[in-house]
């Protein structure tokens, strides 16, 4: 059964290898040199910001559970997380349009640091603050660093669709090479090298702390609303009006909430999923396997995105689409395949048909998380960028939470059908939001035609 798994990894690795060395110079972006000084100092900065932010990842329940502490102190450990992201993160993340998105991104980096400091001890109390500390960072990792390209992309003057290229190049290194590199350097530290769960967490604070001086000597600072009259209460009700007076702000918030939801869900469910009977599966190379898709779809995003009459709006709710079909697999496989009682072994037959439908979701995720950016860089005003951003979490964070106080309650088919149901609902709400756009974008041209038509002639 190893060779399935090396079958599957090499196909995924051959497929994006081959989809970025045929690229053609109609799927390349011409763009200037010193935008792509500009992009690949800020992919050098994102990529060391998530490999701090991978590296903890795969050792975070391992440390807790090797402190002693058993699955339920564990869970609360990780609501708190969420719950912080959601209630703390979304005030300090709401700062960094007044403060700063400079000063936002090196908050970042301090609040991790100290997160992976606490990890050395083994009160609870200790552990509950840097859980804490992390749902903060967390919540400025997926806003603050975003605004800040934003704003400082405008600023620049570059052209609007070079932002796409930095938004999918963004994704395929961070949210894929930097996870399979740090995923093997983790290990390496805890096993090849026996220096325990702690030593990843230490290399992380590294990275974040070298990621920090590179911030700190070539970053300059933007702002959202810098003005002083605006209180932190202000820019809440500001960004609640934008958010209810807009509909496509507001759906795009609904749209990313339901799918983000549903793969954070998917994070908690996919090893159960694929070894009920405690089948032995090799977890790091599944979590490889899911990396590498997730670059594949990073890298078709990118030529989708090259080609200026293709809308994003339009190819998406396809994704979501397939997105739905890939997690109701579990559901389909619970009643088609016949379950094996046996306990132990390898990955069953039913595994199989899963594992293909999980890389395709994530695939699916790669193309998502550069596509949402470019949609959020369109609707998204630029004056609560990260208020509104944060307030997208507010749900996300929530679900989240009431999903992991409830993961024994369901039954995995439930809980995926669920996700399921959730992403299908996304595609049809991406479905409004094209509409919507593609109204008021004939609307405004028509406007603009008979404009020039009332404009008198010079001759």
């Amino acid at each position: 059964m190893e060779l399935f798994y090396y079958v599957v990894f090499a196909g995924f690795g051959a497929v994006v290898a081959a989809l970025e060395l045929t690229k053609t110079a109609r799927d390349r972006i011409n763009t200037s040199t010193a935008f792509n000084s500009f992009k690949n100092n800020y992919l050098l900065v994102y990529s060391l910001m998530m490999a701090g932010d991978w590296l903890q990842g795969p050792y975070v329940y391992y440390l807790y559970s090797q402190y002693g502490f058993g699955k339920g102190e564990i869970g609360q450990l990780f609501i708190a997380g969420f719950g912080s992201s959601m209630l703390f993160g979304t005030i300090v993340g709401s700062l960094a349009d007044k403060q700063g998105r400079k000063r936002a991104c090196i908050t970042y980096c301090i609040t991790y640091i100290l997160s992976c400091v606490t990890k050395h001890s083994p009160q609870y109390r200790v552990l509950m603050l840097g859980r804490i500390l992390g749902g903060i960072a967390t919540s400025l990792l997926f806003s603050a660093f975003e605004s800040w390209l934003v704003a400082e992309h405008n600023k620049r003057g570059f052209d609007q669709q070079w932002l796409s290229l930095t938004f999918s190049k963004a994704i395929f290194l961070g949210n894929g090479l930097v996870a399979i590199l740090s995923g093997l350097f983790g290990n390496l530290l805890v096993d090849a090298f026996g220096f325990g769960p702690v030593a990843p967490f230490d290399a992380a604070a590294c990275f974040l702390a070298i990621g920090m001086a590179i911030i700190l000597s070539s970053w300059t600072e933007n702002y959202g609303d810098p003005s002083e009259s605006k209180d932190l209460l202000t820019q809440f009700k500001g960004a609640a009006v934008a958010i209810a007076t807009d509909e496509k702000i507001a759906l795009l918030g609904a749209i990313q909430s339901l799918f983000e939801g549903s793969m954070y869900t998917f994070v908690f469910l996919w090893t159960p999923a694929l070894s009920p009977n405690e089948e032995e599966i090799p977890h790091g190379f599944i979590f490889a396997i899911f990396m590498l898709a997730s670059m594949l779809g990073s890298s078709i995003a990118s030529r989708l995105m090259a080609h200026s009459s293709l809308r994003v709006e339009s190819y998406m709710q396809i994704v979501f689409a397939i997105s739905a079909a890939s997690l109701f697999i579990p559901v389909i496989t619970n009643f088609l395949v016949p379950p094996s009682n046996v306990k132990g072994g390898s990955i069953s037959f039913s595994g199989c048909i899963q594992l293909v439908g999980f890389c395709v979701f994530e695939g699916c995720v790669g193309i998502f998380w550069p596509s949402i950016m470019k949609m959020r860089s369109q609707y998204i005003p630029e004056e609560a960028r990260s208020t509104i951003m944060n307030f997208f979490r507010i749900p996300l964070n929530m679900f989240v939470c009431i999903v992991l106080y409830n993961v024994n309650a369901f039954p995995i088919t439930v809980m995926f059908g669920m996700c399921s149901i959730f992403l299908f609902v996304a595609s049809i709400l991406q479905r409004r939001l094209l509409v919507i756009s593609e109204s008021q974008k004939s609307n405004w041209t028509a406007h603009r035609e008979r404009e020039m038509e009332a404009e008198p002639l010079n001759i």
